[in-house]
Formats: structure tokens, sequence, C-alpha cells
């Protein structure tokens, strides 16, 4: 008799198991690789930005945490979003729909999308020691924007 009491609690257990172990695996690729179309946004916060030469009131410069996505970054003036890659030179608009702040960070989808375009002009890129300096001019308000983001520390001789 105690023997069929085991047999019958066996295939319970077993599926218990089973059901832990698929939701386990299923919550850690959600964690690990998220949507490949969404974009987690971390404030930079030793960045520096100017209009014309001038601090904006209100601004911020977001850039993901990850490495393959340093040439992402994404700039918020005054209530308006311009995602920028720097690798391809080229600026986008941001519709603040597409922004979901997710505790003090940020969340997008692709931003990086043909038909959002800014036209911008005159882009220069130089390192400036600790600090990568990005300038261009937007087109549409006839603006200079100047971006200084900083280096990620170099931990290299600590190991």
């Amino acid at each position: 008799m105690r023997q069929q009491a085991k047999i019958a609690r066996h295939p319970l257990i077993v599926r218990w198991l089973f059901a832990f172990l698929a939701l386990s695996l299923a919550t850690m690729t959600s964690a690990k690789s998220g949507d490949p179309g969404r974009f987690l946004w971390k404030s930079v916060p030793a960045a520096q930005i100017k209009i014309d030469d001038k601090t904006p009131l209100a601004w911020n410069i977001f850039q993901t945490g990850q490495k393959k996505e340093a040439n992402l970054v994404l700039v918020l003036l005054g209530r308006r979003y311009i995602a920028l890659d720097l690798k391809a030179r080229v600026a986008y608009t941001v519709l603040p729909a597409d922004v979901q702040p997710k505790g003090g960070e940020l969340e997008t989808g692709n931003l990086f999308v043909q038909a959002r375009i800014l036209q911008t002009e005159n882009w220069s890129l130089r390192d400036v020691g600790m600090a990568e300096l990005i300038k261009f001019k937007l087109n549409d308000y006839g603006t200079r924007l100047q971006i200084e983001l900083p280096h990620p520390p170099d931990l290299r001789g600590l190991y």
C-alpha cells in the first residue's frame, strides 16, 4: 500500500519540477536577452551638452550599457528627444510616446528608423582626452549641438 502512494506522488513531483524548470528558464531568457528590438537607456552623469555654446536649461544624455551599442546616444533637450548613431553620423527624431520611464532609466523600441532621420550637417567627432567631443548642426532649427561624452574608465591596470 505504501509503495502505491509513493508511485502516485512521484509523477506529481516530476511534473512540478518540470514546470518550475521551464518557468525559471523562461524568466532567465527574457531577463538576459530581453526583446532584441528594445533598448534600456541609462543616464550619463558626467556628460555635457551645449546648444550654440550655451548650456540648455533642461537636458540629459543617455547611453545603453552595452559595449556593442556604445555608438548609440539618446539626447533629451527640454521635451525633445534625439537619437544619435555616432558611427553612421545620423540623428533621428524620437516621439515622446516612444520613450517609457523604467525606474531611473528609459526604455524604448528601435529608434533608428530610416523614416525619422533628421537633417544634420558638419559632423565632427574628436577624442579630447577624457571624453569624446561630438559636434553637428541641426538643420531644422539651424542650431549647433555640442556633446561631450566621457570615456568609460580603463580598469585594465587594476587586474
